[in-house]
Parts: structure tokens; sequence; C-alpha cells
């Protein structure tokens, strides 16, 4: 019995690693690919804001869907229906040529997008409370890798038709999740029972989390997420402004990206020997240390290794957030998720407003200040949290 619940195990911790990673395929060959589906619709700025933020609403009302929907016995059929229903919707978008369209098919995307991510972290808390020992940082490394294998694909085949790529990796996605549907069917198994009984991770409240931990924990993950908006929008743009070449400005995000899914592949170990909470602490204080370093250097190599800090730094971050958060059940998920990116989509922008009444650099001081901020209350958020 032993030996049949180890190998469940086994396979559900590869099948959500092959989840993570094909949606962090799937959205870095969306954003890779989002001029030409611009210009195939002849979008202005204006009307791509307006994809952006149909896909940005259709993901909040997925994460709260996905809140409402996620129980142990639907989590299966939540993974397979909403990675199957993400890449059909791929697919429409490489075929619309009109705003309307973009946005109709942009706002499903963002609700299957949304239904898959609490499904997949809901599913990876489960499973992490089965093997009784952290697994959520290397899954989450999973999404980082698999971001930059759809990055590196996007630039592949750059110039290939974008409805040929979104069509190729819709195709791929849709039939590797509808070959593993009775694979995904293990989650609901006896076999993932929690190593520790409810009653250890908390007292007197349901999964020992009380709702103004959960919104501590979702102003942490906003505060992080924020920070990743920043690295994605504005890190190129700081290298730029210092006089980089094109390649090396493009390199910034993707050494910040390498940076954070190293530190995700080693995190799981570093917090079962040291506790989430210090490892947040250690690694945010990097981030900000390192951000604040590599603004003040006001050189091509200082903002380098600033932003490769700054990456490595929030790792493990959402990673433990998500675990703390998943103590509560899906709802919670839900909750810190829906939180956090509100910080992911309104971060850009607010410094893209800071930084038009100041430089850019003193704007980008806001992410490391926020880090500071995760270091100070990670302690309070974090607690009794590791498996």
């Amino acid at each position: 019995m032993r030996k049949t619940a180890a190998v469940e195990l086994v396979r559900s911790r590869r099948l959500l690693i092959g989840y993570f990673t094909g949606l962090g395929v799937v959205m870095a060959v969306w954003g890779a690919r989002m001029p030409a589906v611009q210009s195939a619709a002849e979008l202005g700025t204006g009307g791509l804001a307006l994809v952006l933020l149909a896909a940005a609403l259709g993901m909040v009302a997925g994460l709260q869907a996905g809140g409402r929907l996620a129980r142990p016995a639907r989590l299966p059929a939540l993974l397979t229906g909403g990675a199957i229903t993400l890449a059909a919707c791929l697919a429409i978008l490489g075929v619309c040529s009109s705003l309307e369209s973009l946005c109709a098919a942009a706002f499903v995307f963002g609700v299957a997008h949304g239904v898959l991510d609490v499904a997949a972290n809901a599913s990876a808390v489960r499973c992490q409370d089965a093997h009784g020992r952290p697994i959520m940082s290397r899954l989450h490394a999973s999404y980082s890798l698999g971001a930059l294998l759809g990055a590196a694909l996007a630039a592949a085949t750059a110039h290939t038709s974008h409805t040929v790529l979104f069509t190729g990796v819709a195709v791929c996605a849709a039939a590797a999740a509808g070959a593993t549907t009775a694979l995904a069917r293990t989650l609901a198994s006896s076999g993932l029972k929690p190593v520790h009984p409810p009653a250890a991770q908390g007292s007197g409240e349901r999964g020992g989390r009380s709702r103004p931990r959960v919104w501590l924990l979702g102003v942490l993950a906003a505060a992080t997420l924020l920070g990743e908006g920043a690295a994605a929008d504005w890190a190129s743009v700081h290298l730029h402004d210092l006089g980089a070449t094109a390649a090396t400005s493009a390199a910034a995000f993707g050494l910040y990206s390498a940076a954070m899914a190293a530190g995700r592949l080693v995190g799981d170990r570093l917090t079962a020997r040291f506790g989430a909470s210090a490892v947040v602490r250690a690694g945010a204080a990097l981030a900000a240390l390192g951000l604040a370093t590599g603004l003040a250097g006001s050189t091509i190599a200082f903002a380098l290794f600033g932003w490769a800090a700054f990456g490595l730094g929030l790792s493990v971050t959402i990673p433990s957030l998500i675990t703390a958060a998943g103590v509560g059940g899906p709802r919670a998920v839900a909750t810190v998720a829906v939180t956090g990116y509100v910080g992911l989509l309104a971060g850009p922008a607010l410094i893209g407003a800071l930084a038009t009444v100041t430089a850019l650099p003193h704007a980008l001081l806001l992410p490391a200040l926020l880090a500071v901020t995760v270091a100070t209350l990670a302690p309070k958020a974090l607690e009794r949290t590791t498996p």
C-alpha cells in the first residue's frame, strides 16, 4: 500500500511539473508575439491596452471562480479543462483580426488562465502536504523554465506567422492535457493524504488561517508581483537608458528570469532546512539590496547584477506565500492570487507614472522598498507554514 501511494505521489508531482511548465510556455509565447497580434488586427496602443485589460479581467474572474470550484475531487477536471480551454483560446487569438474578437477571446483566455492557476496551485499544496516536505518552489521553477522555453521558441520562430506558432503550441498543449486526463485523477485518489493531520497545521480556524492573515499574505504577494511586473516591463528600459545595446538591454530580464528559476530550484531544500520565514526574509533582503545597488551604480554591469540579484531574492517568495495560503484551502489561494495579480498588473503603470515626475531609477526604488516590507512582515505571515 505504501509503495502504491509513493508511486502516485511521484506521478502527481511529475504531472504538476508538466502543467506548470506548459502554462509558462503558453504565457510566454502569447506575450512575446504580442506585436504580431497587434499588427494583424491593426490595433493602436489603446486597442492593445483594451485586449490586455480584457485578459486581466478574465483572469480575475477565473481566479475567483477557481477558488469557489476547487475541491479535491474536482481538481483533475479543472486542470484538464482549464488547460484545454487555455490552449484553444491561444489558437483562436492567433486568427482574430478585429478588436472585438480579440477582446472576447482574451477574456476567455484570462478566465481559463485563472482557473488553471488556482487548480494547479491547490493541487500543488495538496501534493506537497502528502510529501511532507517542501516541493512548491521547484514546481514554480517549472513555470519559470517553461517561460524561458516559450520565449526562446518565440524568438526562434520570429519569422514564422504567429498564427502558425499559436496553433502549434495550442495543439501540443491540448493533446498533452488530454493524454494525462487519467493521470490527473491521481490528485483525487486516496494516495494523496497529508502526512500531518490538519490539527498539526493550526487550530481553532479552518486550516489555521484567519482572514486577516490571508489578506496579509495577499498584500505581500502584491508587493512581490509588483516587482516581477517591474522587471518584465522596465528592466530593459533601465539598461537602455544607461546606454546598453538592444541585446544587452533584453538580457536584463533574461538574467532576472534565469536567477529566479535557479533560486526556485534550490528553494525547497533551503525551506526544509531553515524554514519558509527565514528563507523569504533573507531572499527579500537580498532582492532589496541587490536592486538598490544596481540602481545606484549607474553602470551597465551594476544594473545587470542588480536585476539578477532581485530575481534570485524574490524566487522563493510566491511559492512560500501560496503554500501558506493553501493551508486555508483553495479560496485562500485564490484570494492571495487575485490580490497578488493586482500588484503585477498595476505595478508597471505605477512605476511609469512615478518616472514621469522623477527619474526612472528613483521610481524603480519602489520595488526595492516593497521587498524590504516583505522581509519585515514575512515572519508574521509565514509562521507555522513549513510542511
